[in-house]
């Protein structure tokens, strides 16, 4: 079995593992930290806003199962494309949304996928924002952080219930 990871970010990290984590094919989910200037930033250094990083998450697939074309579907059914400045009630540069892209495979898939969610007009005449960028280095953030809708079922409730329930209700019902 070969192995492939892809790497998004979406606002905060608590609200972007489930979606993956259930899915067939998925090895594993970590959230953590990339995108940045320093090396292994804590959460208290990322949440300060200084060291460059989003909050992301590392997914570790098996593309025989489960393709990157549909990981990327996905990813946009957890976000606001729209939004450059954070997601949801997450403000700030930590929460930007990017899709760090592993290979040149990936970044054509990752910019075919976005514009095409352009020219499908969900979004009206708003601009598909969300950057598609190299990825960098990963840091794996702190074990409190991990499967922590697993761990703290009803504050990831109350964090999911934070706007971005709704918007997918709105925007990505099929």
């Amino acid at each position: 079995m070969s192995l492939d990871t892809a790497i998004f970010a979406g606002g905060c990290f608590w609200c972007m593992v489930e979606p993956f984590d259930t899915f067939p094919g998925i090895k594993s989910v970590v959230s953590g930290y990339t995108g940045g200037h320093l090396a292994n930033p804590t959460y208290e250094q990322v949440c300060a806003g200084n060291t460059g990083h989003t909050e992301a998450v590392k997914i570790t697939f098996d593309p025989d199962v489960v393709s990157y074309d549909e990981l990327v579907t996905i990813y946009w059914h957890q976000t606001d494309p729209t939004d450059a400045l954070g997601q949801f009630q997450d403000r700030g540069d930590s929460y930007r949304p990017v899709i760090y892209v592993n290979s040149p495979e990936q970044r054509a898939v990752a910019e075919k996928s976005r514009t095409a969610l352009q020219a499908s007009g969900e979004f009206g005449d708003a601009q598909i924002v969300t950057r598609i960028e190299d990825a960098q280095p990963f840091y794996p953030a702190e074990d409190y952080h991990q499967d922590f809708y697993k761990k703290n079922p009803f504050r990831y409730a109350i964090e999911e219930q934070g706007g971005r329930a709704q918007f997918k209700r709105t925007h990505w019902q099929s």
